[in-house]
């Protein structure tokens, strides 16, 4: 059994227990209680700071053990324009779990942030907003909706992602550079253009800060827009998802105006979509993803909502 697992405690009985085995940094590891709807879950997160091999090892030894995995840290799939691409290093990785249904968030994303985004145009107003997404392929329904209530949005993929100076300011540009651009990376190790492991404690000074000064709203992925943020962030919005204690304070600590989740805190924190996504499919007794219609549901019978926090 892996050292991880040493100090593994099953969920109590009559509980349903989602893990979200994450290629992430374990300083983010999280165990919580909750209720919703009459039945108890344990919603959990074991990091892997980089391991892929030890994450592996986590799904063959909990495959059958809990009732959905999450897959943090890394996409299995990117839903894009209408397509889906899949990551071939994280298809073998996510193979060792043979029977308990592994969950990346992807589905989630496409309908829960679309919903948030027109949950929020009363308070934010999006047709006088300034949007930098550091990263929109991986939340293609999130680009869609900023494009679709009118925000001046700059989608950074090529910025943050590949290096390039070439910022995407339409929704057509970045449909463009998602059939060019995906279909050979997705051959590749996602860890080459995402932070896992040591990377998500460490910035990358300098690159990029001009779109952030421009921006009003800072959005995406809390690694990718933690990673390449310059010191001062005063004046700006963060609109993101996985937040704990640690990322609250490093946002107050630049100047962070105000922090929006696109989710409600469960327990103690933010959790990110792909524990959700896991949470959503054992929570409607299904063992696969669910449709846009359904995760649909779910969010509107649960109450999910973005949460607004004021930081300064």
């Amino acid at each position: 059994m892996s050292d991880l697992l040493h100090s593994w405690k099953p969920a109590p009985p009559g509980y349903k227990h989602v893990v979200s085995i994450s290629l992430g940094s374990s300083k983010r590891n999280a165990r919580e209680e909750i209720e919703v709807l009459g039945q108890p879950f344990v919603l959990e997160r074991l990091g892997t700071d980089g391991d892929t091999k030890k994450a592996a090892q986590l799904f063959r030894e909990l495959d059958g053990r809990v009732d959905a995995f999450g897959l943090g840290g890394a996409d299995l799939y990117v839903l894009a324009d209408g397509r889906r691409y899949t990551f071939q290093n994280i298809r073998k990785l996510v193979s060792h779990a043979r029977q308990t249904p592994v969950l990346d968030g992807s589905g989630l994303k496409n309908t829960l942030e679309r919903e948030a985004i027109a949950q929020l145009d009363p308070e934010l107003n999006w047709q006088t907003q300034r949007v930098l997404m550091v990263s929109a392929v991986d939340r293609f329904g999130m680009a869609e909706a900023l494009a679709q209530v009118g925000a001046d949005v700059v989608y950074g993929d090529l910025i943050f992602g590949l290096n390039l100076d070439l910022p995407l300011r339409s929704l057509s540009a970045l449909r463009r550079a998602a059939r060019v651009l995906l279909p050979p990376l997705t051959t590749l190790p996602q860890e080459w253009f995402y932070p896992t492991g040591d990377k998500q404690d460490t910035s990358v000074e300098g690159k990029g800060t001009r779109y952030y000064a421009w921006a009003d709203v800072i959005a995406g992925d809390t690694h990718f827009v933690k990673r390449y943020a310059p010191q001062d962030l005063r004046g700006k919005t963060v609109l993101t998802q996985t937040i704990t204690a640690a990322d609250r304070q490093w946002m107050q600590d630049r100047g962070v105006t105000r922090l929006i989740t696109t989710t409600p805190r469960m327990g103690s924190r933010n959790f990110a979509t792909n524990v959700l996504e896991a949470f959503f499919v054992t929570l409607s007794g299904k063992r696969e993803a669910l449709t846009p219609q359904e995760y649909l549901h779910y969010i509107r019978e649960v109450g999910f909502r973005p949460e607004i926090n004021e930081l300064t």
